[in-house]
């Protein structure tokens, strides 16, 4: 007997079990099935409708090549963007647009203005499109979402309006700033540039004459004042030797004149008028065989051999003439002793005249001499600070350098700067271009009903399923005889058929046709759903 109780082995699928089943539970599936599905069906037309509107905004790049036009304008495109966008989704902007375009009026009553805000600020989305190479940013969607479609379309195009604006007024408030703080800098340097070229200008002005640049000049100088000074010694020496030579010829005139007295009629200071002469002639030859007849010394050696000349002729003229006129005077009322000292009073006064005029040179050589030297002492003097003078001014002019190269940078970056605020100004930079207009969205974008009705085609199943299952699961009749063998130890030997009247028969069969027509009407009423959803988006 125990392997009568053993385990068969699993048989095919019972499709008569289960049309069994579906013809028992029929109702307790169509039923929860429609109703689950139907509810949430038509829940999704009481949700509001919700539009959404989108626009795409590409990111055109400055039509002017930066190697020509470097921009001024700090940060990443990402930054800048994020920038604008914290602004414009500020709290004083959309409440601005809400009043403007009367957006949540049903909802106005029971949110604060910070709600709606809020409501607002969720119902804008961004999306960033980057390029697939190098990740930049090449362009940015702007979407709304609103209750009708018109204003989904004017606000989103009223916040593409505002992010290109307020890019190209960020872009030029920027670009001006830069601009503006390079020229301050710039006048700032420019002063700074002043001062050293005033402390430049001041030192040379003070030391004028000892600057490193003026050595080759105060050697030239100091050269030729040397020379001067050599020339002014030598003439003071010639100067001083003619002063010998006029005492020494006066005083041989006085000799003369002593030994006219005498009586005697010789000529004493004739021999030393020729040894003069002798030695002029003498040095007027070494002088020519160095210099031009227009040297000065050449031409007044010649000056001076033709006055001892003319002074010799003379005293010899005065000698002949005394001595031939001696014996005609002697019985006039003028003395032999009055034609001598008339004969010799020129000549004397001559030389008296000549050695005053020498003594004059003389001190005026020496005068000239004392200032030579005083002026070679300067010169001299600027030749030993030029040391410390180059030391003194490469330290003004390392300063001067500096500053000079800082103005020069800065007037260079001030210059760039203004043509890229010139470029910002006409729109040649960087700026935001729509490249799709708003849409005027003809489908709501929310909720998607054809995806509820597939929600409550699984609702309405699990239901239905579970109504099903849990009605079988209490039944405790049995329908077939397979269930029976399973509940009996023993073999079923006879199976009594069904004896059905004809009554019921005809309720059997009026109970299928209703089942069968419940279940049309349901597919049906699903299919006109799906069709009515479809086209109502």
């Amino acid at each position: 007997m125990p392997e009568e109780f053993e385990e068969q082995p699993s048989e095919g699928l019972d499709w008569q079990k289960y049309l069994g089943l579906a013809r028992r539970h029929a109702w307790h599936f169509l039923v929860p099935f429609f109703f689950g599905w139907l509810i949430v069906w038509a829940a999704s037309f009481f949700m509001p409708s919700v539009y959404r509107s989108g626009t795409l905004i590409l990111v055109e790049q400055p039509t002017v090549p930066q190697q020509f036009v470097m921009t001024n304008v700090a940060g990443n495109l990402q930054g800048r963007l994020n920038s604008i966008t914290q602004q414009i989704l500020s709290r004083t902007r959309l409440l601005h647009i809400i009043e403007q375009f009367n957006l949540y009026r049903k909802d106005r009553q029971r949110l604060s203005p910070d709600d709606l805000v809020e409501r607002m600020r969720k119902d804008i989305e961004i999306e960033l499109v980057r390029s697939p190479d190098n990740q930049e940013l090449t362009s940015f969607n702007i979407y709304y979402s609103a209750d009708t479609p018109r204003t989904a379309q004017q606000v989103t195009s009223e916040l593409s309006n505002l992010f290109i604006s307020e890019n190209l007024e960020v872009r030029q408030q920027q670009s001006e700033n830069t601009t503006q703080f390079l020229e301050t800098q710039l006048a700032e340097a420019g002063r700074d540039l002043a001062q050293q070229e005033q402390k430049v200008r001041e030192f040379k002005d003070k030391y004028l004459g000892q600057l490193p640049g003026q050595l080759q000049t105060n050697l030239q100088i100091l050269g030729g004042l040397q020379s001067q000074l050599q020339s002014e010694e030598d003439a003071l020496n010639r100067a001083k030797q003619q002063n010998v030579y006029l005492e020494s010829l006066l005083n041989q005139y006085h000799t003369i004149q002593r030994s006219t007295k005498g009586g005697d009629g010789v000529p004493v200071g004739l021999p030393a008028l020729d040894q003069e002469l002798d030695r002029l002639k003498a040095q007027l030859t070494d002088l020519s065989s160095r210099y031009t007849d227009r040297h000065p010394d050449v031409r007044k050696l010649k000056e001076q051999i033709a006055k001892t000349e003319q002074l010799k002729a003379k005293i010899t003229a005065d000698l002949n003439s005394k001595a031939n006129d001696a014996s005609a005077d002697t019985g006039s009322g003028v003395s032999a002793k009055d034609y001598t000292d008339l004969a010799n009073a020129s000549p004397v006064f001559q030389m008296q005249s000549q050695l005053k005029a020498n003594q004059t040179e003389i001190a005026t050589r020496q005068r000239s001499i004392q200032d030579l030297q005083a002026r070679i002492g300067e010169y001299q003097s600027r030749l030993n600070q030029e040391p410390v003078r180059e030391q003194q001014l490469t330290d003004l002019t390392r300063g001067y350098d500096q500053s000079k190269a800082d103005y020069d940078s800065l007037l260079k970056k001030k210059n760039e700067s203004e043509l890229a605020t010139n470029l910002e100004h006409e729109q040649q930079g960087e700026h935001f271009r729509v490249l799709d207009p708003p849409s005027l969205p003809v489908k709501p974008y929310s909720p998607n009903r054809l995806q509820l009705l597939g929600i409550g085609l699984v609702v309405g199943v699990v239901l239905g399923a579970g109504l099903s299952t849990a009605t079988e699961m209490a039944d405790d009749r049995v329908y077939s005889h397979k269930e029976l063998k399973k509940l009996l130890p023993a073999d079923v030997i006879v199976e009594i058929p069904p004896l059905a009247t004809l009554k019921e028969q005809e309720q059997e069969n009026r109970k299928a046709r209703l089942r069968w027509a419940a279940a049309g009407t349901v597919f049906a009423s699903v299919l006109v759903a799906l069709a009515v959803t479809y086209l109502r988006g």
